[in-house]
């Protein structure tokens, strides 16, 4: 049963679904079943914030989740993380719901619920942010490396809702010492506006490359790897435009593939892989979801970076010259 305080909260915080359309945020119409299908992403993550924000238990929060549909089951999880993460930054950074959330049923769906964290620190002042990211060291082997789609998830969230600002101005944020890394704090930012550009052109691959080509060429490669991460994770497009991706990417394919390797990596790693996913690994990596989890695997570096980069960048630099030796 929802609480009055939860109920308050959800009706100060949350958005309606109509309000995550593509109509209502103001981008260019696709297809009306692209539209839909895209729609249908920020929409479960909505449900995952009000359950997340509205229920009593991490029971009754489980229970909720598990009627979303597999393919949206992940989206909902970010949702009920960035709820979670408020929660605890109301607390002053000493609740637990978070982590609980992550050491239990959100586990497979990690990747994604940083990404709700980042939701969660759009909303909060910066000095609460250095104790969003819970713990999770003993339970969670892709953490803390995995934690920078936090800030990844930050992009998105400012490019999907303040799109005249970040994307059509291309602002370029103060930087953060996230991981003691405030140098590539803005790197993972444009990685998070690279997927939001993915629904705010609606899957067209043609918008899309046009749209990243407006930004500086020194933020291209971090906005083409967002871009192939949505391709392969959310959905939206058929074999032959993800292949069309592929060819506008031009000297940026390696960055769309090394997207899509992960984004194939999560969502084997919670245990659904739609066809799309399939799709977008031929048509980017042109290897199947099989081996562009293996190469994630054979690629992955665990611990903090003392080098020139955090270990977040090391991993994707792997797989990068994994593609960058293949014949073009």
């Amino acid at each position: 049963m929802p609480t009055r305080l939860g109920s308050l909260r959800r009706l100060l915080l949350t958005p309606s679904l109509a309000e995550v359309t593509l109509e209502r945020r103001g981008f260019p119409p696709g297809r009306t079943e692209v539209a839909e299908h895209l729609e249908a992403i920020p929409q479960a993550v909505i449900c995952g914030f009000e359950w997340g924000i509205d229920t009593r238990s991490q029971w009754e929060l489980e229970r909720r989740l598990s009627l979303v549909r597999p393919e949206h089951l992940g989206f909902a999880y970010e949702g009920a993380t960035m709820a979670c993460t408020v929660l605890d930054a109301m607390r002053g950074g000493r609740g637990h719901k978070t982590r609980n959330l992550l050491d239990g049923p959100g586990r497979p769906h990690l990747f994604l619920a940083y990404i709700g964290i980042g939701f969660a620190i759009a909303r909060l002042p910066r000095p609460l942010w250095r104790r969003v990211i819970p713990d999770l060291a003993d339970s969670a082997p892709y953490h803390p490396t995995m934690s920078w789609l936090t800030v990844d998830g930050y992009g998105f969230d400012r490019a999907y809702f303040d799109t005249h600002k970040w994307v059509e101005r291309q602002h370029v944020p103060a930087p953060y010492p996230w991981q003691g890394r405030p140098d590539y704090f803005p790197r993972a930012i444009d990685q998070g506006i690279g997927r939001a550009l993915w629904f705010i052109h609606a899957a067209r691959p043609d918008e899309v490359a046009a749209a990243v080509a407006r930004f500086a060429p020194n933020r291209q490669q971090d906005l083409w790897s967002g871009v192939g991460l949505a391709a392969t994770f959310a959905g939206g497009a058929e074999p032959e435009a993800l292949r069309r991706l592929r060819s506008l990417a031009g000297e940026h394919r390696d960055e769309a593939a090394l997207g899509m390797v992960f984004a194939a990596k999560a969502r084997r790693y919670a245990g659904y892989v739609p066809e799309h996913t399939d799709w977008a690994a031929s048509a980017l990596g042109e290897m199947s979801v099989d081996n562009a989890v293996a190469l994630a695997d054979a690629t992955v570096i665990h611990g903090e970076s003392t080098g020139d980069a955090p270990t977040y960048e090391l991993w994707r630099q792997k797989i990068r010259a994994r593609f960058a030796s293949l014949p073009s």
